[in-house]
C-alpha cells in the first residue's frame, strides 16, 4: 500500500499528466487574472472593490471566481469581519508570497523583452500566412 501511495503522490505532482493535481493547480494560478491578482496583493491587503479597481478590466464574476480558486489552493487568505456592511480583506499566504516571486520574474521578463516581442509580432503579422501553410513539412 505504501508503494501505491508514493506512486500516486508522484502522479499528482506531475504537471505533464492531464489528470494530475499539479496540472489542476498550475491551471488555476497560471492565468492572466490570477497572476495580476497575485501581483497586486503582494503589495498589501486589499478589499474586493480595491482589487477590482487595481486589476483593470476584470469583471466582478471573474474576480470572484479567481479569488475563490486562489483561496481554495492556499494562495490567498480571505478575512471576513462581522460589520455592517460586511468587510472582507484579501492577502497572500506564505505560498502566495513564494508564488509572487515567480510572477515578479515574469513581469521582469516582459519588461526586458517587450521591444523584441513587439518587433516579432510586427514581423509575424507582415508574413503571408497562406504561403507558409502551403509548404510541405520536412
Amino acid at each position: 500500500m505504501e508503494t501505491e501511495q508514493i506512486r500516486r503522490a508522484s502522479e499528482d505532482a506531475n504537471v505533464m499528466r492531464a489528470d494530475s493535481l499539479a496540472r489542476e493547480i498550475f491551471s488555476g494560478v497560471a492565468n492572466k487574472w490570477a497572476l495580476l491578482i497575485i501581483n497586486v496583493l503582494g503589495t498589501r491587503t486589499l478589499r474586493f472593490t480595491e482589487l477590482r479597481t487595481e486589476v483593470e478590466g476584470i469583471s466582478h464574476k471573474m474576480l470572484t471566481q479567481t479569488l475563490r480558486g486562489l483561496e481554495r489552493d492556499g494562495v490567498v487568505h480571505r478575512t471576513v469581519y462581522a460589520t455592517v456592511p460586511p468587510r472582507v480583506d484579501y492577502r497572500l499566504t506564505e505560498a502566495g508570497e513564494a508564488l509572487r516571486e515567480t510572477v515578479n520574474g515574469m513581469c521582469a521578463w516582459t519588461r526586458r523583452y517587450l521591444d523584441e516581442i513587439e518587433a516579432a509580432r510586427r514581423r509575424f503579422a507582415g508574413q503571408d500566412r497562406s504561403a507558409t501553410q502551403d509548404r510541405p513539412s520536412a
